[in-house]
């Protein structure tokens, strides 16, 4: 490869054939082009869900009561399932291999929200009652100030963390939110922290249009006593999601008197399940990229094999006069060898370079606060790994040019027309 009379024979090769040379080199090129910006999508979109994924726990369970669909022990079937305080004690006790046990309530139900006021402004957010655990289940970012702690909850403390949205519909760009107060339904509360989500989607707006009070306070100040609305639970690293919530729900039927085969009466949600799904999701799509990448290329380099096969019988005779002048079968296979592999790396860096300039460009404009799709670009390890397969191309096109130059005979070539 650093001999100068073989570069300079590699260039009269494709000086002489110019328009032959530049299609073959177009498949490479495809290949290596659409290998690279498939991958910085699929890359782009796998880090957009993360992103959007970051701020909760990835073997969270979610349970809250249904009606119950089954007759058991003299109750009728139909009857609403409402959680209460024995029933996170009773878990808490009966239930291994729980990490965090985070009993919710919500104002108003499910998504909707309530009026809150403060110094002649409103807007309607939703409330939730939470205990200190739940920010390690949903980690909360905090701009400013703190997150409840037990302190709040044994004091019943009228206290507030707000979403960032809700910092700024009620309070002034000027004027520090910590410390200062909001009335929710005609009770007042200190603002003792500001948060922000990650996430760019609805649910990260959502979250940001939150607020979070002590549970007890909840409980207390919103005459729910004895209430709990649903569970937010999250498994020990040795234990699966499934198999705490299994145990749970089987806690929650003897405390309700649910029928064992009842699964209507109490709805769960795994995130555990749904984070396996999604990764099993793009383990799949990394495979496809590179299976229509690596097909894209091997058609390029079918291209090139055929292309150096008429630039071998073009090149007979000259074979030949090598061959009678002492050239050994080695030195003939290096040759088509190379040119093969100069053929094949230019264009395929050619549309390695293309593609990431594509790639950078896109990920300019895009940004990194696109709702679903990440920044898309492309690793080291990638164009690593890009480079590697372009070498086993460019070695695969012109092994059987090659092979097949070897055997020719110098005095059959000679003779050749």
């Amino acid at each position: 490869m650093f001999d100068l009379d073989t570069w300079q024979e590699i260039h009269e090769t494709v000086r002489r054939n110019k328009l032959r040379t530049f299609l073959t080199a177009c498949g490479v090129f495809w290949g290596m082009f659409m290998l690279l910006l498939m991958s910085g999508f699929g890359g782009g979109l796998e880090r957009g869900v993360q992103r959007n994924m970051s701020d909760f726990a990835t073997n969270a369970v979610y349970i809250w009561g249904q009606r119950t669909s089954m007759p058991f022990a003299g109750r009728q079937p139909g009857r609403w399932v409402v959680f209460h305080n024995a029933d996170v004690d009773a878990i808490a006790e009966e239930v291994d291999g729980i990490e965090t046990l985070a009993p919710r309530l919500q104002r108003g139900g499910y998504q909707n929200g309530s009026n809150v006021h403060r110094a002649g402004k409103t807007g309607n957010f939703q409330v939730m009652g939470d205990v200190p655990a739940y920010n390690r289940i949903q980690i909360m970012r905090m701009e400013a100030g703190r997150f409840i702690n037990p302190i709040d909850m044994e004091g019943r403390r009228k206290v507030a963390v707000i979403g960032a949205q809700v910092a700024r519909e009620l309070f002034d760009p000027a004027d520090d939110p910590i410390g200062g107060h909001i009335e929710i339904d005609g009770v007042w509360f200190q603002v003792i922290g500001v948060f922000h989500s990650p996430r760019v989607d609805d649910d990260g707006d959502r979250q940001n249009a939150t607020i979070h009070i002590p549970f007890t306070t909840f409980q207390q100040a919103f005459n729910a006593p004895d209430r709990v609305g649903w569970l937010a639970i999250t498994a020990l690293p040795d234990r699966s999601g499934a198999e705490v919530e299994e145990a749970v729900r089987a806690v929650l039927a003897t405390q309700h008197g649910i029928h064992p085969e009842d699964t209507m009466a109490i709805g769960s949600y795994n995130a555990e399940e749904g984070f396996r799904k999604m990764t099993t999701l793009f383990a799949g799509i990394r495979f496809f990229v590179w299976f229509v990448g690596g097909m894209t290329l091997l058609a390029g380099a079918f291209g090139v094999s055929n292309i150096m096969l008429i630039a071998v019988k073009e090149r007979t005779k000259e074979i030949g006069v090598r061959r009678a002048l002492g050239a050994t079968p080695m030195s003939i296979v290096s040759m088509v060898m190379q040119e093969s592999l100069v053929l094949t790396l230019v264009a395929g860096y050619g549309g390695l370079v293309l593609g990431v300039a594509l790639l950078e460009a896109i990920s300019a404009a895009v940004g990194t606060e696109h709702e679903v799709l990440g920044s898309p670009q492309v690793d080291f390890g990638l164009a690593l790994g890009a480079g590697v397969v372009l070498v086993l191309v460019g070695a695969l096109a012109g092994l059987i040019p090659a092979r097949h130059a070897a055997r020719i005979h110098p005095v059959e070539a000679l003779r050749a027309e």
